[in-house]
């Protein structure tokens, strides 16, 4: 079979890998320049391909040229995993066989850019993952597969994200195999009247609001990891929270105030109990264990997280 892989996230890397063998190109997004020199940065996506020596198609948008490119593999099948960019109507139409997409959400919940993201944020005990026929509306295709995957406690994006990818490959090569024996299953139409969309995730979203509860926090903390981070300030410096967990306290001071230094990190309080910050990253300094930081800041106890 004649594969077309579009992919732009690490989430991406390892469907592609399982399915090498029938992938004839990839398509992914076109990187952006980043930090003060403008340099741009490969995608994971791009690098794997490298690494397996699959011809690569590289686009903004499908008005780019490029895009014309696709044409020529004159493929069976497109798999499109974290694309990151919608497929309008005359690109699914080249695939003889169609397209499929793997979504790490239990569709049609959580359509759009950040279905681990919102399942974190919104604590939800189960996650899954969807294969849909696609057509050119976002995450509205037919479902061909679905599996329901737990949320474990100590889960954040990394490594919710790696497990959903690791999963999706085993799933992929599997269905892979019975398309070219079956053909692309029609499969069954989405609940669309009780579809929930995802926004795209922005940098004031990692802001922290210590009048939140605690498990309002410590879902952010967990969704945001990645990027932007969860953040707040430190003595009007920016302070970068990476890891975090609800803790119990029968103290109450006002919301963001340190509360104690244990060995295992900081206690700050928020609406309710506490949050219990483990790792940390001060402006212009290295991240590092939060109880590390408290041997540097003296007098920690009392200051007011804002």
């Amino acid at each position: 079979m004649n594969v077309i892989f579009f992919g732009s996230s690490s989430f991406s890397v390892l469907p592609l890998k399982s399915i090498s063998q029938s992938v004839s190109a990839v398509v992914t997004k076109k990187a952006k320049p980043k930090g003060r020199g403008y340099v741009f940065e490969d995608n994971e996506v791009k690098k794997a391909a490298y690494e397996l020596n699959l011809p690569i198609i590289e686009i903004e948008s499908f008005r780019d040229e490029a895009s014309i490119l696709i044409r020529e593999y004159k493929p069976d099948l497109f798999v499109v995993a974290s694309f990151g960019i919608i497929i309008p109507r005359w690109v699914l139409d080249i695939p003889s066989m169609g397209a499929i997409n793997i979504h790490p959400s239990l569709l049609p919940k959580y359509r759009g850019p950040s279905p681990i993201q919102w399942a974190l944020l919104n604590r939800d005990e189960k996650t899954g993952i969807t294969l849909i026929n696609m057509n050119e509306k976002m995450d509205a295709g037919n479902i061909v597969y679905q599996e329901d995957i737990d949320i474990d406690g100590d889960d954040d994006f990394i490594i919710l994200s790696e497990r959903l990818s690791r999963r999706s490959a085993e799933i992929m090569l599997d269905m892979l195999s019975k398309i070219e024996v079956e053909g692309m299953p029609e499969g069954i139409e989405q609940q669309h009247e009780i579809a929930t969309f995802t926004k795209i995730i922005t940098k004031e979203m990692g802001k922290i609001d210590w009048n939140k509860t605690a498990a309002e926090i410590a879902g952010q903390i967990k969704a945001f990891v990645l990027w932007p981070t969860a953040f707040s300030f430190f003595d009007d410096m920016l302070f970068k929270i990476f890891d975090g967990k609800i803790f119990y306290t029968d103290r109450k001071k006002l919301p963001g105030t340190i509360l104690e230094v244990i060995k295992d990190g900081i206690v700050v309080q928020s609406s309710d109990r506490a949050i219990l910050v483990k790792e940390v990253q001060l402006q212009n300094k290295k991240r590092m264990r939060a109880f590390d930081f408290a041997n540097g800041y003296r007098g920690l106890v009392g200051k007011i997280l804002k």
